[in-house]
């Protein structure tokens, strides 16, 4: 059954699951989500064990975490990384991943990876202004980047910080990408990765948004956009559940053989208090958008999201479009007010299209049993926390770029 679980990512060439089994990480976390949203993911990925020194983490990420991976060993001691004297506490860790907003566990665990030559990773929040976005840095002695100042936290002692449900989506998943490349021996970048947006402001609407895929995209736009106060939602897909989807599909844990969409939106209302519904169906040209606000395309299939881009051009709707690959992921805008061209036209999607083999979207399987691809849980995390954001700041009146995501470049997008 485990292995089951794992089998889409380690058909990727020069996977190394044991790597990852095998190994101890050490978190540091902070009074936010970071610490468990990572916990979360690395449990989907095959990382077994997480020694974990935090005031709090979230019980439903941690359990989710426990209840995926039967196999996972999460320590967690309760309180805030102050002393050196708690060096001892990450003996044995391969790595260090550093959540912390204070400069003293920074310092701290800077100079524990200089001296004992361990990896530390280096991801946060920042509020700048007018500007808010997030920073992440893989350490490695030998690596005494001039810049470091750039990653340290202002305040010295734990205090009161900003955070956003949906930035640490994208965060937790680049870094459990750069702890994935330590412990397999890959490279990890070299840049300071970084993402910066203007401020978001609150919305007290609740506009009625359609979710159409109920994946591992699908799941985490869910999440990000119940991070973001968003209740009215419907989830459509016309699949099952199946043992290979759990790798990434982190609610599914107790679904296989069950409709996503239907899965999705009771644990949703079950986990986060909302009322959201399901719909077990296609997503065609007979599909009825027009009491929705906007729509997040997250299916897995071209034909559907020609069809969908199609759709959303003639009702005049806000349409998210968001795409993945093993190692790489997008996030296309289409805003009628201001959009010239739809997001089929600007992936060239009709192209791809006429040049395969003709076959229906309108599949009688599964979706991993139709398309046996490579697939993990951390571009869907990060493409997914794109999308979220892009709509964030249509809401806001800011104009969202398209983002390009790349695990393989040193700058990610």
């Amino acid at each position: 059954m485990h292995q089951n679980r794992l089998d889409r990512q380690i058909r990727i060439e020069g996977w190394n699951q044991r790597a990852l089994e095998n190994a101890t990480v050490g978190v540091v976390g902070d009074n936010d989500l970071l610490a468990s949203l990572y916990a979360l993911s690395a449990s989907a990925l095959g990382i077994n064990r997480l020694l974990v020194i935090a005031p709090e983490l979230n019980d439903i990420l941690i359990e989710t975490a426990k209840k995926l991976n039967p196999r996972f060993d999460l320590i967690h001691i309760k309180g805030f990384y102050v002393h050196p004297l708690l060096d001892d506490i990450f003996k044995g860790c391969r790595l260090i991943v550093d959540f912390s907003q204070y400069g003293l566990a920074n310092k701290l665990l800077l100079e524990k990876g200089y001296k004992e030559n361990i990896p530390i990773i280096r991801g946060f929040c920042f509020d700048d202004h007018d500007d808010r976005g997030f920073n992440i840095f893989t350490y490695m002695r030998g690596r005494e980047w001039q810049e470091l100042e750039k990653i340290m936290s202002p305040q010295n002692i734990p205090n009161g910080h900003f955070d956003d449900g949906v930035l640490d989506t994208i965060i937790s998943g680049i870094v459990l990408e750069e702890t994935k490349n330590i412990l397999m021996g890959q490279d990890v970048s070299d840049d300071l990765i970084t993402y910066q947006r203007k401020k978001l402001k609150r919305q007290n609407d609740q506009p009625e948004i359609l979710v159409v895929g109920s994946g591992a995209l699908g799941i985490f736009v869910g999440l990000g956009l119940v991070y973001s106060g968003f209740r009215n939602m419907t989830f459509m897909d016309p699949d099952i559940v199946e043992m290979t989807n759990l790798n990434r599909q982190v609610f599914f844990y107790d679904a296989v053989g069950k409709s996503k969409s239907n899965a999705l939106s009771k644990k949703f209302n079950t986990l986060f208090k909302i009322d959201s519904r399901a719909s077990v169906a296609y997503f065609d040209r007979n599909t009825d958008i027009s009491t929705f606000d906007v729509i997040f395309d997250c299916v897995d299939n071209f034909e559907s999201r020609i069809v969908l881009s199609e759709k959303c051009f003639d009702n005049d709707k806000i349409l998210i479009s968001g795409g993945t690959s093993e190692d790489a992921g997008q996030v296309v805008t289409y805003y009628p007010a201001t959009s010239d061209v739809t997001p089929a036209e600007l992936l060239g999607l009709y192209d791809v299209v006429e040049k395969r083999d003709p076959e229906t979207y309108q599949r009688q399987r599964e979706g991993c049993a139709y398309q046996a691809d490579p697939s993990v849980i951390m571009t869907n995390q990060i493409t997914a926390g794109f999308m979220v954001d892009s709509y964030g700041m249509l809401l806001s009146g800011h104009e969202p770029t398209n983002i390009f995501y790349n695990s393989t470049s040193n700058t990610k997008f």
